[in-house]
């Protein structure tokens, strides 16, 4: 037996008991006559003591050789510890220690197995294995392991059946860039990675499953952020016999269970925002609602004033931030500077101060009086001691522009607190969008997304105005999670593939099976997928996904640690019959 009892658990109860604990050497303290060392393990840190007078004399030479890392094993007594320590779960007590067995020697570790390390990113990627000792990450895949564990348990306890899908399935056109693998037994074939196993789930409804969950690695082959990695995680899951509003109300249930048995938080309510008015008061379909700063459009009373800018503008639109008339010429200029960096755009921003006094004062005072500077302030809902920042320009941009001006405002103010939690439900999307690029439609969502049933009608004269049967779940200003109705009907959804510039013979090609599958009594069904990556970290109070992540790739898409993606050796290749050019 190599212990006992865990680093983390022994306490004053346990004085006078023999106890056999091991781990990993945290720091030692060499007194000369008697040394300290703290023994780590993933449970905690428990104190250890050698003494000269009291310890056996090999045991105590052994102790004088531990570094940092090393894996021991000792036997010993649990005694009082003179000095407490109160930020220990174990510091009422240390362990007088009468056997060592060093069971593995360390080197130096590359950075310091601390919560606050001198190890940088890079460094810390490279050994991983090493950073997972710090207490942050291994908290955060602990953390993760909760959510997971309480996902399945409130879905079982739904009737939802986990069941695994291929991970070896067909490339199909649509979505992201697919990985693709290539067939050894079927030359110049190649399977690919799922994106997620949408049809799959869908199948599994079309074969009486009626309630499916999976938590499931799905692969992307694109561009890295954050929040973003090349292979990811979703609770992918699939209602069959449902309508919208009984999807909503299992995961809205699921939320809350998660909330509040994770994070000690009740929520009250999930409000519904219709993808219109989240682009129209947000400038993106995944707003924060955490602070206000709602916008407010200005054409109506900033164009022709004799401000050409705005007068050439299509939409002049700004926001209220709260508190912030005081801010200097200095610091609106340094925001001027930030909303023209080239990952916003923006080529210049008005601003009015709302005075204490009720004063406006504006960097456009000579095209615009007191009254039209009251007018903005009522559209945008400032307030006196308030800030109104102005952007104006093509409509879409500038909404997104202004987005993340607002975001960046709020970050500045402490406004986006990681122990706040604001969900909400985005509802009504487009069902399709037009890439000019290639001339077609596209799916905003995927191709089986269903029309919300009062526009089906529209599908034929007016494609661009039908509206999705769809959801997406937000929360604290970002998606965690999407889904939709799906498409039962084989004549629908084939003119689906139609409207997306599908031939007859590209759409049997690519999803003859699943046509197929719906000629044997599709039931209506619906689903949906969280990002359990995304999910945790926001539960976790963080919105960076890489820690929450046992070994996450870097931003471009590569694993340091194993030094992968790498080349293939020359006969594997010729196994696969490819050639390199």
């Amino acid at each position: 037996m190599y212990r006992s009892h865990h680093c983390g658990e022994l306490n004053a109860a346990h004085i006078a008991q023999n106890v056999t604990l091991a781990g990993w050497v945290q720091k030692t303290r060499d007194k000369g006559f008697m040394i300290w060392a703290d023994l780590r393990d993933r449970y905690g840190i428990t104190q250890l003591i050698f003494d000269e007078q009291r310890t056996d004399a090999a045991v105590f030479q052994i102790a004088k050789s531990l570094g940092r890392e090393f894996v021991v094993q000792v036997k010993g007594t649990v005694i009082e510890r003179e000095s407490k320590n109160p930020n220990l779960a174990t510091g009422e007590i240390e362990i007088l220690v009468s056997e060592l067995t060093v069971l593995n020697e360390a080197q130096l570790p590359p950075f310091t197995i601390e919560d606050e390390t001198d190890g940088g990113e890079d460094l810390r990627m490279k050994y991983r294995y090493l950073d997972i000792r710090r207490n942050p990450v291994k908290n955060a895949l602990l953390f993760r392991h909760k959510v997971a564990m309480e996902v399945r348990k409130y879905l079982s306890d739904l009737d939802f059946c986990e069941v695994e899908t291929p991970y070896l399935i067909k490339s199909t056109p649509e979505g992201a860039r697919d990985f693709v693998v290539p067939s050894r037994m079927n030359q110049g074939q190649f399977y690919a990675l799922p994106q997620s196993p949408q049809t799959f789930k869908q199948l599994l409804m079309v074969g009486g499953m009626d309630k499916y969950f999976q938590i499931v690695k799905c692969f992307r082959d694109e561009d890295l952020r954050a929040d973003r990695q090349p292979e990811f995680t979703q609770i992918d899951c699939e209602m069959a016999f449902v309508e919208q509003e009984d999807i909503l109300q299992v995961f809205e249930g699921l939320t809350r269970h998660l909330l509040k048995t994770l994070r000690g938080v009740e929520v009250a309510e999930f409000p519904r925002m219709t993808y219109d008015y989240a682009m129209k008061t947000y400038g993106n379909d995944k707003p924060d609602i955490r602070f206000d700063m709602k916008f407010g459009e200005l054409n109506a009373v900033a164009q022709h004033k004799d401000f050409g800018v705005f007068n050439a503008a299509e939409l002049v639109v700004g926001i209220a931030v709260p508190g912030c008339a005081s801010y200097s010429r200095k610091e609106i200029d340094a925001l001027i500077d930030w909303v023209k960096r080239p990952q916003i755009g923006a080529l210049g921003m008005v601003y009015v101060k709302y005075e204490a006094d009720g004063s406006l004062k504006s960097s456009v005072d000579k095209f615009y009086d007191q009254e039209d500077l009251k007018k903005w302030a009522d559209i945008t809902a400032a307030k006196p001691g308030d800030l109104i920042l102005v952007l104006s320009g093509a409509d879409y941009k500038t909404r997104s522009q202004l987005s993340a001006l607002r975001m960046e405002m709020a970050t500045r103010l402490g406004l986006r607190k990681s122990d706040e939690f604001a969900p909400l439900w985005v509802v009504d999307f487009p069902l399709l969008e037009w890439d000019e690029e290639s001339a077609r439609y596209h799916a905003m969502h995927h191709p089986f997304t269903s029309p919300k049933p009062e526009d089906f009608e529209l599908i034929t004269t007016h494609p661009g105005k039908v509206r999705a049967n769809a959801y997406d779940m937000v929360l604290n200003g970002n998606e965690i999670g999407g889904g939709s109705i799906r498409i039962h009907d084989k004549d629908l959804q084939a003119r689906m593939f139609e409207l997306l510039g599908f031939t007859k013979e590209q759409a049997e090609s690519q999803f003859g099976f699943l046509m197929n599958a719906f000629q044997f009594g599709a039931p209506p069904h619906g689903g949906l997928a969280f990002g359990l990556d995304r999910l945790v970290a926001i539960l976790g109070g963080q919105e960076t996904i890489r820690d929450f992540i046992a070994f996450p790739k870097n931003n471009s898409g590569r694993d340091v640690m194993i030094d992968a993606p790498s080349v293939i050796d020359s006969a594997q290749l010729n196994e696969l019959h490819i050639r390199l050019a």
